[in-house]
């Protein structure tokens, strides 16, 4: 009988977990909270207590899979198989995540960085399926992104290929956590489009639903901003015009670098739909370079919440 992998999308809320054929069809996918607690200490253990419980329920043992894949937020060192700098989780040090994976279910396994992971997602079951070259950009809580080039995942000398967000599109622009100014990730993640929303509704003058918003304690979420656009709100119409520019701009810089046949943008803030990609396809091809504008498409992404954990099993299919 054929072998099945397991997929983990390590996130500092929830961990999602699946198994999957060798297809890449999800044939059973679950979550459990992350127990960020004791400085992250419980979290791999909980990881591999959920999959062994789950292997047990189905029925099956570790030897019915090849080996297991993992997206991780912070900074990965694939070659020891470590994770720092997942501040989200409460991992400021190493943690030797992959030693105590393979301890603990006696499969191989490997880990990339969450967002290389959802493109890895795309790239094998999505919006990228079909392309040998693809980017991927994520506008989640922050701005992360992946680059397949010849079917292959960069991940540059550093581990640092595919940081997205880290374009700078704002000289001496909004300060970003990385210490820099002005980074795409402060005006186009579900935050920055907040802090956007805030500024210019200090300067705005007329009739909106925002502004007056703005001048309460509610509380402003990209996903509202979004919304008030689509029924006609005239300022948060130019919260999106001026996200989008940005957007546009640092992707057309993607697109004269790379020329890939498709950039597909996914994670929170792409629930959006047209009203984030026609406008941001309209800044980009004003941006790129002709024979760029007519090659490279703009597409949104199409597995959602899945293409982390299939991203993942994508990663264990290497052990066949």
């Amino acid at each position: 009988m054929a072998k099945n992998l397991i997929g983990i999308d390590l996130g500092g809320t929830t961990t999602k977990m699946a198994f999957l054929n060798q297809q890449g069809e999800v044939l059973e996918k679950w979550r459990i909270l992350t127990d960020v607690s004791d400085n992250g200490s419980h979290i791999v253990a909980n990881i591999v207590k959920s999959i062994r419980q789950h292997i047990e329920d189905s029925g099956k043992t570790p030897a019915d899979f090849i080996g297991i894949g993992m997206g991780t937020p912070g900074t990965v060192d694939r070659e020891n198989g470590t994770v720092s700098e997942a501040y989200n989780l409460n991992w400021a040090a190493s943690q030797p995540v992959r030693k105590q994976i393979q301890e603990g279910l006696g499969l191989p396994f490997d880990l990339d960085n969450d967002a290389n992971v959802a493109s890895l997602g795309e790239y094998w079951k999505g919006a990228g399926s079909l392309e040998e070259d693809v980017v991927f950009v994520t506008l989640g809580t922050g701005v992360g992104g992946g680059v397949i080039a010849n079917g292959k995942l960069l991940h540059g000398v550093n581990g640092g290929a595919g940081e997205i967000g880290h374009i700078a599109v704002q000289p001496d622009g909004y300060l970003c956590t990385c210490g820099k100014r002005g980074c795409l990730e402060t005006y186009a993640s579900a935050t920055g489009i907040v802090r956007v929303a805030a500024d210019m509704a200090k300067t705005f003058n007329g009739t909106s639903r925002l502004a007056e918003l703005e001048q309460t304690d509610e509380k402003i979420t990209s996903k509202l901003i979004f919304y008030l656009a689509d029924n006609g709100d005239i300022l948060a119409n130019q919260v999106v015009d001026r996200i989008c520019f940005y957007l546009g701009l640092a992707l057309s810089a993607i697109g004269n670098t790379l020329n890939p046949a498709s950039i597909v943008i996914g994670g929170g803030v792409s629930n959006a739909g047209n009203t984030l990609l026609q406008p941001t396809t309209k800044y980009f091809q004003e941006n790129a370079f002709p024979s760029i504008r007519d090659t490279t498409k703009l597409k949104l992404a199409e597995l959602g919440n899945d293409a982390g954990v299939i991203g993942a099993a994508s990663m264990a299919l290497q052990f066949r």
